[in-house]
């Protein structure tokens, strides 16, 4: 019988037992099974029959012959591994053979590796990439490198220019990752977004989570056209960006919206704001991370299926809309995510980790609330989720669109900082009026400032 132990004793004994075993086997299973628990391989290992192997017609038996033959510590054929390689049909064949001669660190391999940067499959010239980096001195292999930084994969111009382009830009007067300017703890500023953001230093906030107002479907969201609407909003986000600390996300929840017919004779026109907004969120910084579907109760949405219901006539559907999209975006960085996690101190982490309970789809079921003077209010659930996944205490959530406030009053709740603008009026006075009371914000300092005191206060 056929054990791992087994393999590993004939191993021990000389591997040309092994070698038997695998001429003995006519079950590709056992074969493949034989090869995937080798494990180690000693330093006076005979792999001859493991290049016989790469003849073998069955390409899982090819792909691990390739693999023990990279373990070899540099001693393997790689010249068999490149006739194998342009030959070769089976893609995953072809990646391991990269894999395995980049592994071998030899200088002699060298122009294979630059002869695979043409492959037309990315994760092939990738491969190639984290072999000939290991020469990291070699003018030859940096100029064939350097010529791939507009090549046509952006994964491989990701690597690229993070190898030799990427230059540190960091102002000295920038703060360390965890620590938030004094003058943005806990405000509210009655100002148009980008007009207050013009006095917010760069790398200042650590989360943003906003609903941006819909496409002329409220009377404080006039736009004289949709194009006009998505550039601000890039505007808008464009200025996000640059106030975000490196690597740290933007949640922005909006849903496709219809502007109704304005008579009988027009059709109503329906806009797919999420994913007409992505491309713009995308070219400016922004690195798309996820999609999370907010589903509400059907009993909470405007009918749109009672005409179809009557008639039953095909073309004629139109399904009520009980989903609401949080679209999930990074600062896009060449830090790993580890990178931000381990600036905090280890209390604040320890403090900061979601408890159970936490969902784990992307279909967050949630019921939508309503309030008098706003139209379109964030639930606090969606909030206290949004912030609990996507910052640490301590940390200064942003709500460019406050509205009513709920992004302000969860952080809060949660231990955050906020800093909330709000270009109408009504809202604005609306969250003043609810610190009175200590309903909104209970007893935090907050401070509401008109764009002037704003200003003055961060050129303090």
């Amino acid at each position: 019988m056929l054990t791992k132990q087994y393999i590993t004793e004939l191993k021990r004994k000389g591997n040309g037992d092994i070698s038997a075993l695998i001429s003995s086997q006519r079950n590709v299973g056992s074969i493949n099974f034989i090869l995937e628990s080798l494990g180690h391989l000693p330093e006076d290992f005979n792999p001859d029959f493991l290049y016989e192997l790469l003849h073998h017609s069955h390409s899982q038996i090819r792909l691990n012959a390739v693999k023990n033959i990279g373990k070899l510590n540099g001693k393997g054929d790689t010249r068999s591994l490149f006739n194998l390689y342009k030959n070769e049909t089976d893609t995953s064949v072809r990646r391991e053979i990269v894999s395995s001669i980049s592994r071998q660190r030899k200088p002699a391999n060298k122009q294979m590796l630059v002869d695979f940067l043409q492959d037309e499959d990315p994760k092939i010239v990738c491969q190639a990439i984290r072999g000939l980096l290991v020469f990291e001195k070699d003018n030859e292999v940096e100029k064939s490198l350097r010529s791939l930084v507009n090549h046509p994969n952006e994964m491989v111009r990701t690597i690229l220019y993070k190898e030799y382009f990427s230059k540190e830009n960091k102002s000295k007067n920038i703060l360390p990752h965890t620590q938030i300017y004094d003058f943005l703890k806990n405000v509210v500023v009655n100002a148009d977004v980008l007009a207050a953001l013009k006095f917010v230093p760069d790398e200042s906030v650590h989360l943003t989570f906003t609903s941006p107002p819909y496409y002329n479907a409220r009377d404080y969201s006039i736009y004289p056209s949709y194009q006009v609407y998505l550039e601000f909003l890039e505007k808008v986000f464009i200025e996000t960006h640059r106030i975000t600390k490196e690597g740290r996300f933007l949640i922005v929840n909006t849903s496709p919206i219809i502007i109704p017919r304005i008579s009988r004779a027009h059709s109503s026109k329906r806009y797919a704001i999420p994913f007409d907004l992505h491309p713009y969120l995308v070219k400016n910084g922004w690195e798309f991370i996820d999609d999370i579907v907010w589903l509400k109760p059907e009993a909470s949405v405007k009918n749109r299926i009672g005409g179809f219901m009557q008639h039953r006539k095909p073309l004629g559907y139109k399904p009520n809309s009980v989903t609401e999209y949080l679209m999930v975006y990074r600062k896009s960085t060449e830090k790993l995510l580890d990178w931000n996690i381990r600036s905090y101190g280890y209390e604040t982490v320890k403090k900061s980790k979601v408890i159970d309970g936490y969902e784990t789809t992307n279909v967050w079921k949630i019921d939508p609330c309503f309030d008098k003077v706003h139209s379109a209010v964030f639930p606090a659930e969606l909030c206290k989720r949004v912030i609990q996944y996507y910052s640490y205490k301590g940390d200064l959530v942003f709500d460019p669109f406050g509205g009513s406030g709920t992004v302000g009053k969860t952080a809060k709740s949660l231990d955050r900082l906020f800093f909330l603008t709000e270009k109408e009026n009504k809202y604005f006075e609306y969250m003043k009026s609810k610190t009175k009371n200590k309903n909104l914000f209970d007893d935090v300092k907050i401070q509401f400032l008109t764009l002037e005191q704003f200003k003055k206060q961060a050129n303090k």
